[in-house]
């Protein structure tokens, strides 16, 4: 196994436990830290792997951080 899907799969693992811990700020903060980690992360897997495994590691982010998706569509498209 790839040292980048290991750590991709170590990434969706923490983002996990951190969703279950509660939170003041709807963990707000801890996505920014997952999304800080994540976009490199993102870039070495699909270095590593090519654009397919790339794209599946996109859309898993996505989906673990839908809310930060969903505003951000919603600024895109207010402009």
């Amino acid at each position: 196994m790839n040292l980048s899907l290991l750590l991709a799969c170590l990434w969706v693992i923490l983002a996990n436990v951190l969703a279950m811990i509660p939170s003041r700020d709807d963990h707000w903060r801890r996505a920014y830290v997952l999304i800080a980690i994540g976009i490199p992360l993102l870039g070495y897997v699909t270095y590593e792997n090519g654009p397919w495994w790339g794209l599946a590691l996109l859309l898993a982010g996505m989906s673990i951080l839908r809310w930060p998706v969903i505003y951000l569509w919603r600024w895109i498209t207010r402009r």
